[in-house]
């Protein structure tokens, strides 16, 4: 199973990094989009401990074949980063060292044991779902919008192969349980600090239904973990891991 996933992320790592600028942005979208974005790349840079720490792990389902998908999942993360760094700069912005919002999420994953960290990982899956496709829609064919559907796609697959993990880690009922209240009440928190710190950005985009639509991936990620049902058709790359 995990073999695939580390195969597919394998194959992912050679892609170049597409050229970016800002053509097609309008002028008043800019300064709020790059708040955005900036952020956003903040929260895409360095999951390296979580990559230590699967090392030790003897959880259910984690095996060689895990691991190397994770730390290459966790390669893939930068790569969006950087990608989120050139239309930072194609925006005539600077890169932030860091933002509240990142280390509201840091903390939260340092509080309990591996299994709330990967938990973390996959509201922020969930966020860059809702968030980078809403942009991306708004944003249409342009440089920057096309570098946003890419990285949407890429989130989709990961959403996938965090799912997958957590359906092992919840064969028994009162685990699934467990699941759904830990899932519920730190996908909520997520949701409304991001929609709270974005908010400039989505009135400026004229953008309508965010909360709708992360609150829907919220919902769908719990059936998908619970009951196996697919979280959104993925997109044709990540079919090499279904």
């Amino acid at each position: 199973m995990w073999s695939r996933w580390r195969e597919y992320f394998e194959v992912n790592a050679r892609r170049p990094l597409p050229p970016i600028d800002a053509e097609g942005i309008a002028a008043a979208w800019r300064a709020p989009l790059m708040r955005s974005l900036a952020i956003f790349q903040v929260g895409e840079s360095g999951e390296g401990r979580i990559v230590q720490e699967i090392e030790r792990s003897r959880l259910a389902g984690v095996d060689a074949d895990y691991r190397a998908a994770l730390k290459l999942f966790v390669k893939e993360e930068g790569r969006h980063a950087r990608l989120l760094a050139a239309m930072v700069r194609g925006l005539g912005g600077s890169l932030r060292r860091s933002a509240w919002t990142d280390r509201l999420f840091v903390r939260g994953r340092r509080l309990l044991g591996l299994r709330l960290k990967l938990l973390v990982l996959l509201v922020a899956e969930v966020i860059g779902i809702g968030f980078y496709g809403l942009l991306a829609e708004r944003l249409g064919a342009c440089p920057i919008g096309q570098a946003l559907r890419e990285i949407c796609g890429d989130e989709q697959a990961h959403l996938e192969f965090h799912c997958t993990f957590f359906r092992l880690q919840t064969a028994s009922p009162w685990r699934r349980a467990v699941f759904t209240v830990a899932w519920f009440v730190v996908a909520a928190a997520a949701c409304v600090v991001v929609l709270v710190d974005h908010r400039a950005t989505l009135r400026a985009l004229a953008i309508d239904g965010a909360t709708r639509r992360l609150w829907g991936l919220v919902t769908a990620v719990r059936r998908c973990v619970c009951t196996g049902e697919a979280v959104a058709p993925a997109p044709a790359r990540a079919s090499v891991a279904a």
